[in-house]
């Protein structure tokens, strides 16, 4: 009895390791690019973003459809940031080389002066070109 219990303890300390051993695919190729956000605009149809671009001094505009924040396989979070100095981000994550999913960085006080208002009637199908995958230019 005490042998069937020593060998039942080391299967169960010993099981979970090899069930850890997942060989990496080659074809898992994930990065992701941060991105400085300027201005977060709120509309009824998503969230248009003002970001730096890389290249220049410039800044750049994409909206993100408010499907991708609500549906079941989202392909959008916003998490807040805590309160200090630290300034809103944009993550964006790709496999293979596809768009896969973004993460918006933002202040949780929407006073804060990285929020803005759009003026009511304001047209912003032009900032969602694509609802199926974020191009952003840099």
């Amino acid at each position: 009895m005490k042998k069937l219990i020593i060998v039942f303890v080391i299967l169960t300390v010993a099981l979970p390791v090899f069930a850890q051993n997942r060989t990496p695919s080659l074809d898992d190729n994930i990065y992701y690019l941060n991105v400085p956000v300027e201005k977060v605009y709120p509309s009824v149809d998503g969230y248009i973003v003002q970001y730096r671009k890389n290249s220049s001094h410039t800044l750049g505009t994409i909206g993100l459809p408010i499907e991708w924040f609500t549906s079941g396989a989202a392909k959008a979070e916003v998490f807040n940031l805590p309160n200090g100095l630290d300034w809103p981000t944009m993550s964006i994550f790709y496999v293979n080389g596809e768009f896969s999913h973004v993460r918006l960085y933002l202040h949780p006080v929407k006073s804060h002066r990285t929020w803005g208002n759009l003026p009511l009637g304001t047209d912003v199908n032009r900032f969602f070109p694509s609802r199926e995958t974020l191009i952003i230019e840099f």
